[in-house]
C-alpha cells in the first residue's frame, strides 16, 4: 500500500509539471456526461426549498451555422460561474439551455442549396451542443428545448389560440417593410439605414393583410411593471420610451370650406397661439379623401409625393425628420382658439400610424418644427417667454400649467384631455417557410377559424419550393392543402404565413419548467415554484422587443390562470453583457478578418484558459478588445496553480513533513481570496476576483519549497474550492489527484461547499506605511496592525526613517498628516 501511495505521488509530482489540458478536459467531460453531473435538476421543491431557488437563464440562442464565437463563451461562462458559485453554497439552481431555432437564415441557406431548413438547424445545434459542453457550461440538458420541434412549436400555436380568443389575435391591413429579395415582410428593428439586415437590399412599404397581436391592451401594465424589477436604468427607460406615453390634449382643427375636421394630439398646449402651419401623414391624408378637396393644379404635385413617401420605409422617413420633406396642399386649416387660418402641408416625416396622423406646428418653439419653416418660408411665432404666455390674446401673462389648465376649460368643444402612446401592436406574420405556422384556416367564404386543438400541433409541410415568389413558401405544399380539405372540408384552406420568431422566444423560460410536458404549455406547480427567473443574462440588442414581448405573454398568460405571478414579470433581475472586439478593437467580422475561434483557443490552451480569460479582460458589461498575449498570460497562471497545488498535495502525504513555522502570509492572503471572492462573485466581478487568486498564487509561489507544508488539507481544498466556478476542469482534476491519496471527499468538487473564511485571520500582523514629503513617496516601515492608533510613535518613526533626514534638513515641518494604517505625509 504505501509504495502504490509512493507511486501515486511520484506520478502527481510528475505530471504538476506538465499540464496535458486536452487529456485533462476530455477526460471530465466524459465523467460529468456519465454522471449527469446537473442534469435532471428536481423542479418539484418543498416550500422551504423555494426560498433558495435560483432560476438562471442566458438569452435564447440561435443556431447558426458558423457555430459560436468568442462573444459568445462570455456570457455562457458568466452565467456558469454563477450556476457553480450558487450550488456550492446551497442554492437550488435551475440553468436550463434550448435554441431560437427558427428563422431566415436557415431558410436563405436553404434557397442557396436545396438542403432542407430541418437538416442545417440539427447540425448546427449539434454543433452548438458540443461546443457550448467542451466549454464546461453546467446547463441541465435534460429541459433542452428548440422552437423547431413539433412539441415545442404546439404551444406556441395554442397561446396564439388562446390571444385570438379572448380578442387578442386578429387580422388587418397595413403598411409593412417588404424586402423584394427576401420576399418577406420585416420587423423595423430588421431594417438597417432602409436596407434589409440579412441581404442589404432596399426595403420597401407594401399593402398587406396581416396577423397581429394586440401587445398595446397592456400598454400601462408594460410601464408600472418596470417599477418593481432591477434592470438597468437604460433598459427601463428603452422600455418606457418604446411604449412612448405622453399626456396631453387632443386638439380639433376644420378644414376651411370643407366639413372636414383634423385632429392633432399636443403635449404643448400652451403653444397654441404660436401654430403657423400644420402637417399631415401621406395615410392619413389619403384616409380621409383629402386630394378631392386639392385644387386641380395641385393635385398632381401631391400624388406624386404621397407615392414617392410610400416607397420608403418608416425608418427611413423617421431618418427624413432631419431633412424634412414636404408638399402644401393649398388647403387651410381654423386654429379654434383665435380663428386663424394656416397652410396644411403633407409630409412624409410624419407616420399615419403614430397618435393621430397629424401634428399642429409651432417653430418658435420646436427646432423639427423651425427646421421646416425656415424651408418653406413659414411664419414663426413666439407665444412662450420665461414660463409664461405671450401673443397669446386674453391668455397672455399666465404660466404655462395654468393656461393649458384654462385653456381646456375655455374649448371644451374642440379641446379635450387624452393619453397617446408611441406602441403600436405587434404584427407577426411572415411570408416564409421556416417558422411556426398560424393555426388558422379558412372556410369557402374566406372566413377564419382557428385549426382544432387536437389538431395541434399544426405541422409545417416538407413539401414547399423555398425559391421567394413574394408570396409565402407553404403555398406550394400540395399536402398543406389536401390536409385541410380532409380535416375541414372541401373549399378550406390554411393560413400561409408563418410566425414572427420573436413568438417562439417569447416565452420559452415558461417551457423549460415542464420542457417534455405533452399535455400543457407547462406545468402551473413547477411555474409557481421556478418563476419570476432570478436572474437573466441578455445582450443589449435585446432589450427592447423581446422583453416586452416576453413581458406581455406573461401578463396575458397570468390573467388567464395559466401562471400564479401577481406582477406578471417573467425577470426579476437582468443585466447585460458587453462585446468582446477583435484584437485590432473594431466589433468582429469575416470580412475584417480579425474573428476569433474559440475551437482554436480550446486547442491550443484549454477551456479552462479560454474561461478564465474572458472573465479577466474587464468588467462584463463593457466592450473589451481581444488580446492574445494575455490569453497565454492567463495559460501561465493556471499551469502555475496546477503545479503549485501538486506539488503541495505530494508534500501533503509526506508525513515527515510539518508546517512552515511563518506562514501567516500566505494563510491571511488565502482567507482573503475566500472573502474577496465571496463578494465578487454574486456581483460578476470576475476580473477582480481573478486578480485576487493570482495574488494569492504569487505569494504561494513566493513561499514554494519542498521542506515543509505549506498549508493544512482543508486549506488547500479551500483554494481548489474557489478555482471550481471559474476553471472547472483544472480544479476537478486537483480535487480527484487529492482523493487518489486518500483524501475523503465528494465524487466532484462541484458538489462541495464554498468555503468559509475566518474574519480573524483576515487581520494582519503588522502593515507597511507609506512616507511621504510634500505628497511625494521617500520610503516606507511595517508596523504592528495593534498600535496603528498610535499616532505620535507612528510619525516619530516616519521621521527618523533611514534616508528622510535628507529631505527634511533645513526644513520646517508645517503638517503632520496621518492616514490610519496608510500613509504619513510630511508637508515642509
Amino acid at each position: 500500500m504505501i509504495k502504490l501511495v509512493s507511486e501515486i505521488c511520484s506520478k502527481i509530482a510528475f505530471m504538476a509539471d506538465k499540464y496535458d489540458h486536452q487529456k485533462v478536459e476530455e477526460k471530465w467531460l466524459q465523467k460529468w456526461e456519465e454522471t449527469h453531473l446537473f442534469c435532471d435538476t428536481n423542479l418539484a421543491l418543498s416550500d422551504d426549498e423555494i426560498k433558495d431557488k435560483e432560476y438562471l437563464l442566458y438569452a435564447f440562442a440561435y443556431p447558426s451555422g458558423s457555430g459560436l464565437h468568442v462573444g459568445h463563451v462570455e456570457p455562457k461562462t458568466a452565467l456558469d460561474i454563477q450556476a457553480r458559485f450558487k450550488r456550492m453554497n446551497g442554492k437550488k439552481v435551475f440553468f436550463p439551455v434550448g435554441w431560437d431555432a427558427f428563422g431566415l437564415p436557415a431558410e436563405n441557406y436553404a434557397i442557396k442549396t436545396g438542403i432542407h431548413p430541418r437538416e442545417t438547424t440539427k447540425t448546427a445545434i449539434n454543433t452548438f451542443r458540443s461546443q457550448v459542453k467542451r466549454l464546461g457550461i453546467s446547463y441541465d440538458w435534460s429541459q433542452e428545448t428548440a422552437t423547431n420541434h413539433p412539441e415545442y412549436y404546439k404551444w406556441t400555436q395554442w397561446i396564439f389560440e388562446q390571444l385570438y380568443r379572448k380578442g387578442l389575435a386578429y387580422q388587418g391591413e397595413g403598411k409593412v417593410n417588404w424586402c423584394p429579395s427576401c420576399q418577406t415582410v420585416l420587423a423595423n428593428e430588421q431594417v438597417v439605414n432602409g436596407l434589409c439586415e440579412r441581404c442589404d437590399s432596399e426595403v420597401i412599404q407594401k399593402d398587406l393583410k396581416q396577423w397581429y397581436f394586440k401587445i398595446t391592451q397592456y400598454k400601462d401594465e408594460l410601464i408600472e411593471g418596470l417599477k418593481g424589477v432591477d434592470w438597468p436604468a437604460p433598459t427601463k427607460s428603452q422600455q418606457i420610451n418604446w411604449i412612448g406615453r405622453s399626456e396631453g390634449a387632443e386638439v380639433d382643427f376644420a378644414i376651411k370650406d370643407t366639413t372636414e375636421k383634423l385632429s392633432i394630439f399636443t403635449t404643448r398646449l400652451d403653444t397654441i397661439f404660436g401654430v403657423t402651419f400644420m402637417v399631415i401623414s401621406p395615410e392619413k391624408f389619403e384616409e380621409k379623401n383629402l386630394l378631392n378637396f386639392v385644387k386641380k393644379e395641385n393635385q398632381q404635385q401631391v400624388q406624386d409625393y404621397i407615392e414617392l413617401a410610400y416607397k420608403k420605409t418608416e425608418e427611413i422617413r423617421k431618418i427624413g425628420e432631419k431633412d424634412k420633406s414636404g408638399v402644401d396642399t393649398g388647403l387651410l386649416v381654423v386654429n379654434p382658439f383665435n380663428q386663424e387660418e394656416i397652410p396644411l402641408f403633407v409630409a412624409d416625416y410624419v407616420l399615419g400610424g403614430y397618435g393621430t396622423g397629424a401634428i399642429m406646428a409651432v417653430p418658435a418653439h420646436d427646432e423639427r418644427d423651425l427646421a421646416f419653416a425656415k424651408k418653406f418660408n413659414l411664419a414663426v411665432k413666439e407665444v412662450v417667454a420665461d414660463g409664461h404666455l405671450i401673443n397669446s390674446g386674453e391668455f397672455s401673462g399666465l404660466s404655462s400649467q395654468e393656461a393649458i389648465e384654462k385653456l381646456l376649460t375655455a374649448f371644451p368643444d374642440c379641446a379635450r384631455r387624452s393619453i397617446n402612446y408611441r406602441l403600436r401592436d405587434w404584427l407577426i406574420s411572415r411570408q416564409r417557410y421556416w417558422g411556426a405556422p398560424i393555426p388558422v384556416v379558412y372556410d369557402p367564404q374566406g372566413r377564419a377559424h382557428l385549426v382544432k386543438e387536437e389538431h395541434l400541433p399544426w405541422l409545417l409541410p416538407d413539401d414547399v419550393d423555398f425559391k421567394p415568389t413574394g408570396e409565402s413558401p407553404l403555398k406550394s405544399s400540395k399536402e398543406f392543402k389536401a390536409r385541410v380539405e380532409k380535416l375541414y372540408g372541401a373549399g378550406w384552406t390554411p393560413e400561409y404565413d408563418t410566425m414572427d420568431t420573436f413568438v417562439d422566444s417569447s416565452w420559452y423560460y415558461l417551457r423549460y419548467c415542464s420542457a417534455r410536458d405533452s399535455q400543457q404549455f407547462a406545468d402551473k406547480k413547477a411555474l409557481k415554484t421556478w418563476m419570476p427567473v432570478d436572474f437573466y443574462l441578455i445582450g443589449p440588442e435585446h432589450i427592447v422587443l423581446h422583453l416586452l414581448y416576453s413581458r406581455f405573454f406573461t401578463k396575458f398568460l397570468r390573467d388567464e390562470g395559466y401562471i400564479d405571478l401577481p406582477s406578471g414579470e417573467p425577470f426579476a433581475k437582468m443585466r447585460h453583457q458587453g462585446m468582446i472586439l477583435g484584437p485590432d478593437g473594431r466589433k468582429m467580422s469575416k470580412s475584417k478578418g480579425n474573428v476569433i475561434n474559440p475551437d482554436e483557443i480550446i486547442k491550443e490552451y484549454g477551456a479552462d484558459t479560454l474561461r478564465v480569460y474572458e472573465m479577466f479582460m474587464g468588467p462584463l458589461e463593457a466592450d473589451k478588445p481581444w488580446n492574445p498575449r494575455a490569453v497565454a498570460g492567463v495559460a501561465r497562471f493556471l499551469r502555475k496553480v496546477y503545479r503549485l497545488v501538486g506539488r503541495e498535495l505530494v508534500r501533503q502525504n509526506d508525513s515527515s513533513l510539518e508546517l512552515l513555522a511563518d506562514r501567516n502570509e500566505l494563510v491571511q492572503k488565502l482567507h482573503w481570496a475566500i472573502q474577496k471572492l465571496s463578494i465578487d462573485l454574486p456581483e460578476f466581478k470576475y476580473n477582480t476576483a481573478i486578480a485576487a487568486l493570482m495574488e494569492f498564487a504569487n505569494v504561494f509561489e513566493k513561499m514554494d519549497e519542498d521542506s515543509h507544508l505549506l498549508l493544512t488539507q482543508e486549506e488547500l481544498l479551500s483554494f481548489i474550492k474557489l478555482l471550481a466556478p471559474l476553471a472547472p476542469f483544472i480544479a476537478e482534476e486537483l480535487y480527484d489527484q487529492a482523493k487518489t491519496l486518500g483524501w475523503q471527499l465528494k465524487d466532484s468538487v462541484h458538489l462541495e461547499s464554498w468555503p468559509k473564511y475566518d474574519e480573524a485571520l483576515l487581520q494582519k500582523d503588522e502593515v507597511c506605511i507609506v512616507v511621504q514629503v510634500n505628497g511625494k513617496l521617500r520610503g516606507d516601515f511595517k508596523w504592528a496592525t495593534n498600535r496603528l492608533a498610535d499616532k505620535e510613535a507612528i510619525i516619530e518613526q516616519a521621521k527618523s526613517l533611514n534616508g528622510i533626514d535628507k529631505w527634511l534638513a533645513g526644513q520646517t515641518i508645517k503638517k503632520e498628516i496621518y492616514v490610519s494604517g496608510k500613509i504619513v505625509n510630511l508637508v515642509v
